[in-house]
């Protein structure tokens, strides 16, 4: 099957491309597209790929699904299109980014110069019916993206893996722990952000370890 997608990506993710779930995937989610309105645009899908490609990868932020209110998703998990106000969980993300780095937030919640610096913002699944939160889970997506982190984990080392949430949380099973750093903590929404979200100081330490590891670390606020 050809898939839009980076060609790194592209050619790591073949095998996946070619399997019958990923058919079946693909007819529904072209479906949903013909017949409903479905976010993101089918050019932002893979997104999180695009602006990321394979050998840059430095960090993992893992998400549920994308926002599904009017243009809101644009294809990286936690963030949206800029002029859209700053969802509530993005929002702490913020706060936490300024109280535990002292940078100043980004002008709006598009996170593109993150992705483009190396951090992987991935939904778990890539699309959802206006409206409809958690509409197209358990389609398919959720195995085409647990087999992304499987084969990070595999194929790179030093990666950092964050988990906000039960839901990422779980997918600590896929991640060789022996050569990466996992942070994990309560997820950002008002719902727990004060439960273990703010001061869990994963961007400090993100960057800590990059550093330690020779690698750059990541600007997360405005330059």
């Amino acid at each position: 099957m050809d898939v839009r997608i980076e060609p790194s990506w592209k050619a790591e993710l073949n095998d996946e491309f070619s399997k019958e779930y990923f058919s079946t995937l693909t007819s529904f989610v072209k479906g949903e597209y013909l017949s409903k309105r479905v976010y993101p645009p089918p050019s932002r899908v893979f997104y999180a790929f695009d602006k990321c490609p394979l050998d840059n990868v430095k960090v993992v932020i893992l998400g549920q699904d994308p926002y599904h209110g009017a243009i809101q998703a644009n294809g990286l998990c936690f963030a949206v299109n800029d002029g859209v106000s700053l969802p509530p969980s993005l929002l702490n993300i913020y706060k936490e980014i300024e109280s535990d780095t002292g940078e100043p937030r980004l002008p709006n919640g598009d996170l593109t110069p993150w992705a483009e610096q190396g951090v992987l913002l991935l939904n778990a699944t890539l699309t959802v019916v206006a409206g409809t939160a958690a509409s197209h889970q358990g389609k398919g997506w959720e195995v085409f993206t647990d087999a992304v982190i499987k084969k990070i984990s595999d194929k790179k080392s030093e990666i950092v893996f964050i988990l906000w949430g039960n839901y990422a949380r779980r997918k600590k099973a896929l991640i060789d722990e022996s050569k990466h750093l996992i942070l994990e903590s309560a997820h950002p929404s008002p719902l727990s952000a004060y439960s273990g979200f703010f001061g869990n100081h994963h961007f400090s330490k993100t960057n800590e370890y990059l550093v330690s590891e020779g690698k750059t670390p990541i600007s997360w606020g405005r330059e």
